[in-house]
């Protein structure tokens, strides 16, 4: 119940952590560093990767799945990328009860094994473009572990794809990008920024990597998804050639990208609040719990005109009953909204005698009153409702806590002294500004938006160089 969970004002992390307990979201494992995803976790996730997945099909993506053991010697074929990996890297090297040949890693993401196959099926440019996505789990040895949001063992999906030339591989990274940020935006109701990372913050293997940034309420940025291109690195480790159009061999081109369930987290840190999970109905696993309220001698007759009204909205929305005589409507209020379903329906002596319901709006608590006729029509307008306020909510949250700002001491109390937050600011390109600031004040720079880099003028927030772009910068998860 709400008086489980600790207030966001007194301690956020705690705040979090009571949330995904109290929610029933996770729980810890008995191993270190992972979790176990509860069923109303696991909802969440499943309608993340029914939506997600709909989404990549409809851009001409199929679903394959590779091996989660990949040979070591995989990994070093591409030297970044395998340096990148190698502090987090889970390694077998006894199975079978003897020492193995060569150790096989455990999947930390998927591009190694995927390319030793791409060699094997692609030829030429009749097999390009080769767009697969594969849904699985990846062991990544975290230091510091949070649930959702940073764990050794995770869900998520990562797309593969291989194209004839630079071009299309390039327009695939941002089309993967741009499905994300309006999966995000559409059915997370979660605002989020899009840009290029820094060469410092891109994945390992990559030329460049797109994300999609979003803020917390705690006013820290948190990565929810990332595109990259690839380039030819991964063809050339793996040889990976095809025929041209005009009969000549060349490497392949490629991108990649990925979510996990690292979204969750985002659900839960965006939208929440000190009563326990708010979700925006388009991800929710149900619409609307219906709740009597009555005492024994009209018990019988209540139950029937909340059956009523529940054989009519069971039509068209999934809704929960709980007629548990266990616990009082207050406990049952108070449950639900700590599971945060979206809407809550209130049926009483009174309400039935005037032939009305009571729907409660979880992310503002407001009361309506609805006659029995509208109840489905008022259901479905406060549904909508929410999803829009949600996003418009967080996005203006977003804005009030986002300045510009290219004093260099402004930014230090900005980082180091302040609430925290996005700062809009001017960069020279150079990673020892980058790395100066990152050690002065653990922001870093999240993305370089794509709509702010043109006519750039001034100078770099740390050094008063010329400035190349305009960055965000923040302190992250």
């Amino acid at each position: 119940m709400a008086e489980k969970i600790t207030p966001r004002s007194e301690s956020y992390s705690d705040w979090y952590v009571d949330i995904v307990l109290n929610a029933k979201l996770a729980d810890y494992s008995p191993v270190k560093g992972c979790m176990v995803i509860r069923p109303r976790g696991y909802a969440l996730w499943e309608a993340i990767q029914s939506n997600l997945d709909k989404m990549f099909k409809a851009t001409g993506h199929s679903n394959a799945y590779f091996p989660m053991l990949i040979p070591e010697s995989f990994l070093k074929k591409e030297a970044e990328h395998v340096e990148g990996f190698s502090p987090e890297l889970a390694v077998v090297t006894h199975a079978g009860g003897s020492e193995l040949e060569e150790p096989l890693v455990l999947r930390p993401t998927s591009e190694t094994i995927i390319w030793s196959m791409y060699k094997k099926w692609i030829q030429s440019y009749r097999d390009l473009p080769l767009l697969l996505n594969q849904w699985a789990n990846v062991i990544r040895w975290e230091k510091r572990t949070r649930m959702f949001l940073r764990t050794t063992e995770f869900l998520w999906q990562e797309g593969h794809t291989a194209h004839e030339t630079s071009e299309e591989a390039e327009e695939e990274t941002i089309k993967m990008l741009n499905v994300y940020k309006e999966f995000a935006e559409g059915i997370l109701a979660v605002p989020v920024l899009t840009g290029v990372k820094s060469q410092s913050e891109k994945f390992a293997g990559a030329i460049n990597t797109y994300a999609i940034e979003a803020m917390m309420q705690d006013k820290k940025a948190l990565q929810a998804g990332t595109s990259h291109f690839l380039g030819q690195n991964f063809a050339k480790a793996f040889d990976v050639t095809f025929q041209t159009r005009e009969g000549k061999l060349d490497y392949v081109w490629a991108s990649s990208w990925g979510v996990s369930t690292r979204l969750i987290g985002a659900l839960i840190m965006t939208h929440s609040d000190d009563k326990g999970l708010v979700l925006p109905p388009k991800v929710a696993p149900q619409d609307a719990v219906l709740i009597p309220i009555y005492k024994a001698k009209n018990k019988d007759e209540v139950l029937d005109y909340a059956d009523s009204i529940y054989k009519i909205l069971a039509e068209k929305f999934r809704i929960v009953k709980d007629y548990d005589d266990t616990n009082s409507p207050g406990w049952k209020y108070s449950e639900w909204e700590m599971c945060g379903m979206p809407v809550r329906i209130e049926v009483g002596p009174r309400d039935m005698e005037n032939r009305k319901a009571v729907l409660v709006r979880r992310d503002s608590g407001e009361k309506i009153f609805v006659e029995f006729d509208k109840i489905s029509d008022t259901l479905d307008e406060i549904l909508k409702d929410m999803q829009v306020a949600l996003l418009e909510k967080a996005r203006a949250y977003r804005e009030e806590n986002t300045f510009e700002i290219n004093n260099y001491d402004e930014f230090l109390k900005f980082f180091n002294e302040g609430e925290g937050g996005f700062a809009e600011s001017l960069w020279c390109g150079s990673g020892e500004c980058e790395a100066k600031i990152k050690e002065a004040t653990k922001a870093t720079i999240r993305v370089l938006p794509f709509d702010r880099q043109e006519n750039i003028e001034g100078t770099c927030v740390c050094c008063n160089k010329k400035a190349k772009n305009l960055a965000i910068f923040a302190k992250s998860y």
